[in-house]
């Protein structure tokens, strides 16, 4: 791999969907620090994201936007474009997570999850598509190591980011002379407020047991870091990665290559 630290978007336009918290946030920060105007879009506030952004001297914009919404999209990106140009990069960070089985996942989970994971990546991926096509750029999916390898109790995540994998090849594949990269990345569990979330809900006062099970069963011993996923995210997005398109980077502690 190129040097990473060298990689960067100055002058770019780029969008973050789920750039409020956790992946999204460290993601959009990054780009920003790397010289990106930033659209951070997320159905909840993003106000700490655009803080961090504009104290680091970085420019962003956060806009409300719920990704399962065609029309909403569409007015969020158009809103990005007249205020920075015309779209370079886009990262599809936003999605819902669901604990369950086949037999424990009812019809209202599984059009949740769907409605945001699989709908809301299409639409995006719609917008982005038409804004890059021809002139360029880069598009990153987030997907998770659960849409190819076996994961107890999450049966509709896993149909859902199944999907974004095989989005990411079907698109990497159209817009190859279009001059359009498509890539995702599949992390495996990383330390984000969803994390906290889940935990407290469910495990009350067993927080910090149940977190270090969790983080054990990844061989490297621990969760991974957003920032780390962002340097990823920041490499596939650059010039540094321009050979690089239709591939699906697992970043994962070695959680599925090294059996424990």
């Amino acid at each position: 791999m190129a040097d990473a630290s060298a990689a960067t978007l100055a002058g770019r336009t780029a969008i973050v969907t789920g750039g409020g918290s956790g992946i999204g946030q460290a993601i959009a920060r990054l780009f920003a620090a790397r010289g990106a105007r930033v659209g951070i879009i997320d159905i909840s506030p993003a106000d700490e994201t655009l803080e961090a952004i504009r104290n680091g001297g970085g420019i962003a914009s956060a806009l409300a936007c719920d990704v399962s919404r065609q029309h909403e999209v569409s007015r969020a990106f158009a809103a990005v474009e007249d205020m920075y140009g015309p779209l370079d990069v886009l990262v599809n960070s936003a999605g819902v997570a669901h604990v369950g089985t086949i037999e424990t996942t009812n019809e209202d989970d599984l059009d949740r999850v769907y409605t945001v994971n699989v709908k809301g990546v299409y639409n995006c991926l719609k917008l982005g598509v038409a804004s890059m096509k021809d002139r360029g750029g880069a598009i990153l999916n987030v997907a998770s190591v659960a849409a190819t390898v076996g994961i107890p109790d999450r049966f509709a995540y896993s149909m859902s980011k199944g999907a974004v994998v095989t989005m990411t090849l079907s698109v990497a594949r159209d817009f190859i002379n279009r001059k359009i990269r498509c890539n995702c990345i599949s992390p495996a569990r990383v330390h984000t407020p969803f994390v906290d979330g889940f935990l407290a809900r469910n495990y009350p006062g067993r927080e910090a047991e149940v977190f270090e099970q969790l983080a054990r069963t990844q061989p490297i011993g621990r969760m991974g870091k957003p920032d780390e996923i962002a340097e990823l995210a920041l490499y596939l997005c650059s010039d540094a990665a321009s050979f690089i398109t239709g591939s699906n980077y697992t970043i994962d502690g070695g959680f599925t290559t090294l059996k424990m």
